[in-house]
């Protein structure tokens, strides 16, 4: 992912015109990472190293989904909608 993609995604998700550090943006930033490595184990079934790293991510991405469930149940169910994600 390159830096132009990651400011695509921080303008479609940000919440107002400075934000580049919401919940919404950082689990989007999150998702897009995760669909990358999960298409890239697709071909290359052994790297276990990048797998931890994969599983980290998805950690971070559901630890940030609680906080904003907790804190705004709108905003969590408008994002997962938005990004597709299951729950």
């Amino acid at each position: 992912m390159d830096t132009a993609e990651t400011q695509q995604i921080v303008t479609e998700y940000r919440t107002h015109e400075s934000d580049t550090g919401s919940p919404e943006v950082q689990v989007a930033i999150l998702s897009t990472r995760i669909k990358e490595l999960t298409e890239h184990f697709q071909t290359h079934k052994k790297d276990h190293h990048s797998r931890r790293g994969l599983l980290k991510l998805v950690s971070q991405r559901r630890s940030l989904l609680d906080y904003l469930r907790g804190k705004s149940p709108d905003r969590y169910q408008s994002l997962i909608s938005r990004l597709g994600l299951r729950r």
